[in-house]
């Protein structure tokens, strides 16, 4: 098990989630408000081509704003998931473990395409460097296939900053843990507005 972060560290990390918050709300917002000026009455896009050129630059947006979390997600999953453990019942929402286990899940799965993508990249030839067809189409495949993962981190990660706000609110059930935690886990930053449901 990792140590745990200092306070100042955490804070940093809850700021740093506060941004990919708010930047992948506004990525999938920009995306949203094209499709829609630019689709047929049943929803079609007018323009399959530049339909796709937009998702794929919607999915890489929105992979580069994560990849700043990505390193020390799970150190604020496990921050979040003791904090959960020790808030008194009347301070605590029913779905936060539910989302923690979505969020966790998620991370999983992102770890595991970029592997996969690493792996992919290696294979390929000298001359397909950045640029190229081939790294360029292996690299929208992985973000393709994260979108739906960055999607629950960006609809679920508020979680994270409202445990953080309810630990720093209330005690934990064990008085006598309330030091070690208040050591553990600074101020909340400013929460991030809640990402909408993605659509393809």
């Amino acid at each position: 098990m990792s140590p745990t972060p200092s306070s100042a560290i955490h804070r940093e990390r809850l700021q740093q989630l506060a941004l990919f918050l708010r930047e992948s709300e506004q990525i999938l917002t920009a995306f949203d408000a094209w499709r829609e000026e630019h689709s047929d009455l049943d929803g079609w896009p007018l323009n399959d081509a530049e339909h796709s050129r937009r998702a794929v630059r919607r999915d890489a947006d929105t992979w580069r704003s994560f990849n700043h979390v990505r390193p020390f997600a799970k150190d604020l999953l496990a921050t979040a998931e003791v904090q959960v453990q020790q808030l008194d019942p009347a301070h605590s929402q029913s779905r936060w473990p539910w989302q923690l286990s979505v969020l966790d899940h998620a991370l999983t799965q992102l770890d595991a395409l970029e592997q996969e993508w690493v792996e992919a990249r290696d294979a390929l030839p000298p001359s397909a460097g950045p640029g190229s067809f081939a790294y360029d189409d292996t690299l929208a495949e992985r973000n393709e296939e994260a979108w739906t993962y960055l999607e629950d981190w960006s609809s679920h990660g508020q979680a994270l900053l409202e445990v953080q706000a309810a630990i720093q609110q209330a005690p934990p059930r064990s008085p006598s843990l309330t030091t070690a935690l208040t050591d553990m886990v600074p101020a909340a930053p400013a929460t991030a507005p809640s990402s909408s449901v993605a659509r393809r």
